[in-house]
């Protein structure tokens, strides 16, 4: 088992069967959050199925590797595992768009069969850029943080927004906002400091950035449910044997379950300790869902005409 012959930049692979290997994993959220753990569920399936040879090191938080240069690690082969948000690849290719369009998929059931129809196009994307898919693990459905309640987009007129891919950037500037670039780590710093004032985002992230401290108002407006991606070097994975190719797809498999069936479990918990830690969580207005209903369909509109026969495909198999 583990007949690897060379070694990637971090982990100092080494050759033979009778040692260790020792890969490495950067995700770009904390241990609070079910991606994460999930991440740390994978690798230990991995390590006690391949009895210790196969040791899939975990680093949480963007600790090792900032977020947005995970994908660039892990083609490199600098890394040879790694966990992105799907859509802050939007910009290398519209197909990593799919599932941050507002109202294109707010249910978990539709989100599933949207990223059922999107998955033979990432994959076939992933492998031209020397990665392989493992596995998707979905967030909870994406709503509004802000200080003041907000019953129409009126209410959000010039004010900050985050962004964390060009999807949300796109969607800040429909929305009337200006759109300001934060990752997760940074966003109680950024509201407090004034960079941003509102933002999109899943429960679970205001939970793990304590938005309690800096927001009052949580709008559930579900607008869309986004991915992360668990992706792996396709050099580093085919110069492993067959068998421990299999446990990695099999543990992938197991983890890409997990996620689906816990998330739904996960998003009404959070919203619980957000009203627990005092916060308004409160139904969208009629207005305001119309109104980002109206962004959610000019934004699918401007997603096809950026990849028409690609995007058409994809829309075609999740409509049908």
């Amino acid at each position: 088992m583990l007949k690897v012959t060379s070694a990637l930049l971090i982990g100092g692979l080494v050759s033979g069967a009778s040692f260790a290997e020792k890969w490495h994993m950067p995700t770009p959220y904390g241990d609070g959050n079910l991606p994460t753990q999930i991440a740390y569920s994978f690798a230990q399936e991995i390590k006690d199925k391949t009895q210790g040879e196969l040791d899939v090191t975990v680093h949480s938080g963007g600790s090792l590797v900032k977020h947005t240069e995970i994908p660039r690690s892990v083609k490199s082969g600098q890394v040879q595992m790694g966990e992105v948000f799907l859509g802050i690849l939007g910009n290398e290719n519209p197909i990593y768009k799919h599932d941050n369009i507002p109202f294109l998929a707010t249910t978990f059931e539709d989100a599933k069969k949207l990223w059922e129809a999107a998955k033979p196009a990432v994959s076939q994307q992933l492998d031209k850029d020397g990665m392989m898919m493992l596995y998707a693990v979905a967030w909870p459905a994406q709503s509004l943080y802000s200080e003041a309640p907000v019953n129409s987009l009126a209410d959000l007129a010039g004010t900050k927004m985050r962004a964390y891919s060009p999807s949300t950037s796109r969607l800040a500037d429909l929305m009337g906002t200006t759109p300001t670039t934060v990752q997760v780590p940074d966003i109680p710093q950024a509201f407090s400091t004034g960079i941003i004032q509102t933002m999109i985002t899943s429960p679970s992230t205001g939970v793990d950035s304590q938005a309690w401290d800096y927001v009052k108002n949580y709008t559930d407006v579900q607008a869309w449910i986004p991915k992360n991606i668990v992706v792996v070097n396709k050099r580093a994975f085919r110069r492993l044997d067959k068998a421990t190719q299999q446990i990695i797809l099999d543990a992938a498999k197991n983890a890409e379950a997990e996620g689906w069936t816990k998330v739904a479990a996960r998003a009404a918990k959070d919203k619980a300790t957000l009203i627990e830690n005092g916060m308004t969580v409160a139904e969208p207005s009629a207005q305001l869902l119309k109104e980002l209903q109206a962004i959610g369909k000019a934004m699918t509109e401007e997603w096809k005409a950026e990849a028409p026969k690609d995007i058409g495909a994809i829309l075609s198999r999740y409509e049908n």
